[in-house]
């Protein structure tokens, strides 16, 4: 028999998409399945505490109550990259402390009689859901990530939004670049994978794409520039990831705080003050897009697809197939085990059909 009393929550960072996967796994497991579904706040923060409130708490959702939130960017539920129960930040004695507070989210989801837990998030998220498998808790996953960076899946929802966005800055910074004879630096979202940057410089003309799998050097990047202006092309647009690196340096990176991933900041910055050591008489300008690529409307594509994902989503609940996630495999939505998804990330390959295509047309990765 399916669950009738199902929770839903949203991790990580906030994702177009995510509102269009809760509001199907809404309607099909409360219309087609007959669930309560309980939506969770601030992803597992409404598990760590039933009392939180930020602003409104843990709600029961209806399809009245997610009507309307299709095209809606965010999360009507609220999400956090801070809430990990087993590396929880709690004060102590004055002091801030990680702490292990899984059990308590255990006890909280046995009170609240819950049948089963929708996690849709990336790889953080997965991987949160794979350690409350090993505890007894029932999850089904749904793979959200701008960065595309999730195995087992050929796609994940938001990543197409965001490369949306990163191409129409593209677009519009090439006009100004040539106008001013200028070298424009567009740093996008990146950490570990450079999908982001790789699909939007080649989808927005990028005349260098420097992402995290392949290290660069200033020199190769300079002689690309030097090169179209010896050819009359007077401006150059250059796209980098936050988690491109110098060969042999590292990200850049503010200093890591408790409970939370390195912040990367800096990465065109530094790029264009090399470049301009080493290019004096060349204007460089740096345009950091950072959350905007996070949020507003989701594209169409992107839309479907987190429908197709939250409707299998609740379809695995209802016949009992906990510890899988939603996958796209070939334009069929399929489930795979939630431990082969975080087994390694998904990163680009540098000899690969892609950065191998981007060559061929003269993009250089330093």
């Amino acid at each position: 028999m399916g669950a009738k009393r199902v929770g839903i929550m949203t991790g990580g960072g906030d994702c177009p998409g995510l509102n269009a996967v809760i509001r199907a796994a809404v309607r099909v497991g409360c219309e087609r399945h007959g669930f309560e579904m309980l939506g969770i706040e601030d992803a597992t923060n409404g598990l760590i505490d039933l009392d939180y409130r930020s602003p409104s708490g843990n709600q029961w959702l209806t399809p009245a109550s997610v009507r309307g939130i299709l095209a809606r960017g965010g999360t009507i539920l609220g999400t956090s990259n801070k809430s990990d129960p087993f590396h929880f930040v709690a004060t102590v004695e004055g002091k801030k402390v990680e702490t292990d507070v899984s059990d308590r989210v255990m006890e909280n989801y046995r009170k609240l009689d819950l049948d089963g837990v929708i996690s849709i998030g990336g790889d953080g998220s997965m991987r949160i859901a794979k350690q409350f498998m090993d505890k007894g808790m029932n999850v089904v996953g749904v793979p959200k990530t701008i960065d595309n960076d999730l195995s087992a899946t050929d796609q994940t929802f938001g990543f197409d939004t965001a490369v949306q966005i990163a191409c129409e800055a593209l677009d519009r910074l090439r006009d100004t670049a040539e106008s001013h004879d200028r070298v424009m630096l567009v740093e996008v979202m990146g950490r570990d994978a450079g999908w982001i940057a790789l699909h939007a410089g080649m989808a927005g003309g990028a005349d260098a794409i420097l992402i995290p799998e392949i290290p660069y050097t200033l020199s190769a990047v300079a002689d690309v520039i030097k090169k179209r202006r010896a050819a009359g092309q007077f401006y150059s647009l250059i796209v980098v990831a936050e988690g491109a690196k110098p060969r042999g340096g590292q990200v850049c990176a503010l200093e890591k705080k408790l409970g939370e991933m390195p912040r990367l900041m800096g990465a065109a910055h530094r790029a264009a003050e090399g470049l301009s050591e080493a290019l004096p008489d060349i204007e460089m300008r740096v345009t950091v897009l950072g959350h905007i690529q996070r949020g507003g409307s989701p594209s169409s594509y992107d839309r479907v697809l987190a429908t197709r994902y939250g409707v299998a989503a609740a379809n695995l609940v209802a016949s009992g197939q906990y510890g899988m996630m939603t996958a796209l495999k070939g334009g069929s939505i399929q489930s795979v085990p939630i431990a082969d998804a975080v087994a390694e990330p998904k990163v680009v390959d540098p000899e690969g059909e892609l950065v191998r295509a981007a060559r061929e047309i003269g993009v250089s990765f330093g």
